[in-house]
């Protein structure tokens, strides 16, 4: 009998498997490549979950996890729809965003580049209690409308960090790390039972730079002083006509009344289409992505040795993009968008020497986006120049190596151990005991050797001494706005900027349209379930999910030298 339910169970399995090819492959083939736009259309962008610079895949949203909001595709999309003449206007939609602040600066940078077509752009709120970072966002488009009983909350910013120090020591596992130096607090949470002052320190620097930067920005952007937003956040909560009156909205209205409002009546007939069928419009049909070809690299993740594309950064992965990029007498340009809290010392330096090699054959230029600090700094000392967001994450040069002893927890549930030790070191990482002050000084020593070379890659890269670069070093991270000051990246702007920046050293004029070859490219679900690779996906090797999964999960779990930021920070 059991036998045969699992006989059933395979069958069903597999003919599901079977559908759901056959479904995707009829969505795949007879789609059309590009959508219809009627003459007189307005784009429609929905704002709400999470936002990543880019996603490889193109499976169909929901099949089986939540698909996340692609920067890049509503970046190009709002490139596409200011020299669109179907293209009317532009209605942006907020729901509550799960992005950094830098990735929010990308898109607000967007919008203010395509409000220069004279085309209107309005953005549409109906619940946002916790919407900082969505006004803020907001603030850059022509008008703001809110439903009539819509909710604005713009109460400022709040971090509340947990440390599990107090759980570890009850539970009798004891979490021990050597760092350098004080401001390396990516293990604190495990290691302490709050702030130390450098971790309060930095923490209160990176988010008051960010605060204030915010509030100058959305007082310019509202005309109004600088002191009179501060006091509305103070506030913090504003309702349909409140809103209005305080200023910081234009409009109140439903939906579909948008385009009803006296100075939007003249777009009262437009059709909406919406930002994901808008994804499917060429943009060489508007003299867009033409010309010249650039590399665009995309190198998000926690970085490890070996390879992996999704979740993680994978060192060899990489390295085959970028020599393809190189290899490509086509390319005449590389950009690498790093979004990385580090990981691996030594894949991080792989991947730095390899950005070495490639910026001797060509120009190398890093677009960091939310994160872009330890090992992920580390890698971008490969690049010829380094443009970052005010807001973006950076720096954090320092170094952290250690383990979880569970020695204690297993003694408490009753479990013994007896040991075979052929080497003095040899179960130095072992989790059933702890380090011995011996080996603690052995560690020591040795991410203090990684962290000089550290210094001296940094120092070399940004014509600095190592002493400064000790001095502004120490683990400690800086937002790009105060990273530019200290001399750890040379430009502040998004993508575009590094575009530029790109153009300049290959010897392009400024306004030249540049085509932007991506990787990783990207793959529909049909591609992933046969394991099939695309034109540029076979630099980067098969992607395997589960496979990604686990890495990320072995990072905590192995001995190594690790250049890492706190993943909470943001």
């Amino acid at each position: 009998m059991k036998r045969k339910t699992l006989w059933i169970l395979l069958v069903i399995f597999f003919v599901v498997l079977i559908l759901a090819i056959g479904f995707t492959f009829i969505i795949e083939t007879i789609s059309p490549r590009e959508v219809s736009v009627a003459q007189n259309s307005y784009l429609e962008i929905k704002l709400d979950g999470r936002l990543e610079d880019y996603t490889p895949f193109s499976a169909l949203p929901g099949f089986f996890t939540e698909r996340a909001l692609s920067l890049f595709d509503i970046w190009m999309n709002l490139r596409k729809a200011a020299v669109d003449p179907r293209i009317k206007a532009t209605v942006v939609k907020f729901g509550l965003l799960d992005a950094d602040w830098a990735k929010i600066e990308e898109l607000r940078q967007a919008i203010l580049t395509y409000r220069k077509s004279g085309k209107p752009i309005i953005a549409y709120i109906e619940e946002l209690p916790d919407g900082d970072k969505e006004y803020y966002l907001a603030t850059a488009c022509d008008r703001i409308v809110i439903h009539p009983l819509g909710w604005l909350g713009i109460n400022g910013l709040a971090v509340y960090v947990p440390f599990f120090k107090g759980t570890l020591d009850r539970l009798g596992i004891t979490a021990e790390f050597e760092h350098i130096e004080e401001f390396k607090t990516a293990y604190n949470q495990f290691t302490e039972k709050g702030f130390t002052p450098a971790h309060r320190e930095m923490l209160t620097s990176i988010y008051e730079n960010v605060f204030n930067y915010y509030v100058e920005q959305i007082a310019a952007a509202r005309q109004r002083p600088m002191e009179e937003i501060k006091n509305l956040i103070d506030r913090g909560y504003f309702q349909g006509k409140e809103a209005v009156d305080s200023g910081l909205v234009d409009d109140i209205a439903y939906e579909d009344q948008i385009f009803q409002t006296e100075t939007m009546a003249i777009y009262r007939e437009l059709k909406g289409i919406t930002s994901e069928k808008y994804s499917k419009v060429r943009p060489e049909r508007f003299g867009l992505n033409l010309g010249r070809k650039f590399a665009l690299i995309f190198a998000s993740g926690t970085i490890i040795s070996g390879s992996g594309e999704q979740f993680v950064l994978g060192s060899e992965t990489f390295n085959r993009w970028l020599r393809a990029a190189v290899k490509d007498r086509t390319i005449e340009a590389i950009i690498v968008r790093v979004d990385s809290p580090g990981g691996s010392a030594v894949a991080s330096d792989i991947i730095y020497h390899e950005l070495i090699k490639a910026r001797s054959e060509k120009p190398v230029v890093i677009s960091m986006s939310g994160l872009a600090g330890s090992g992920g700094y580390w890698i971008s000392l490969g690049g010829h120049r380094i443009v970052a967001q005010p807001q973006t994450l950076t720096g954090s040069i320092g170094v952290i190596a250690g383990k979880f002893s569970f020695e204690g927890f297993l003694e408490k549930i009753g479990v013994t151990t007896d040991k075979i030790v052929i080497g003095k070191n040899a179960d130095a990482f072992s989790f059933y005991r702890r380090f011995t002050p011996e080996e603690r000084k052995i560690l020591r020593q040795e991410i203090g050797y990684i962290y000089q070379q550290f210094l001296e890659r940094v120092a070399s890269a940004r014509n600095l001494s190592v002493e400064e670069v000790d001095r502004i070093g120490q683990g400690r991270i800086w937002t790009g706005q105060q990273a530019k000051n200290l001399k750890l990246v040379d430009e502040l702007g998004g993508l575009p900027a590094a575009i530029e920046e790109a153009a300049r050293l290959a010897g392009l004029p400024p306004e030249k349209e540049v085509r932007l070859v991506v990787w990783p490219a990207r793959r529909s679900l049909l591609d992933i379930i046969l394991g099939r690779k695309t034109e540029l996906a076979t630099a980067g090797g098969r992607t395997d999910l589960l496979n990604s999964a686990l890495k990320i999960m072995k990072i905590f779990s192995r001995p190594g030298t690790w250049a890492l930021m706190p993943f909470w920070i943001y």
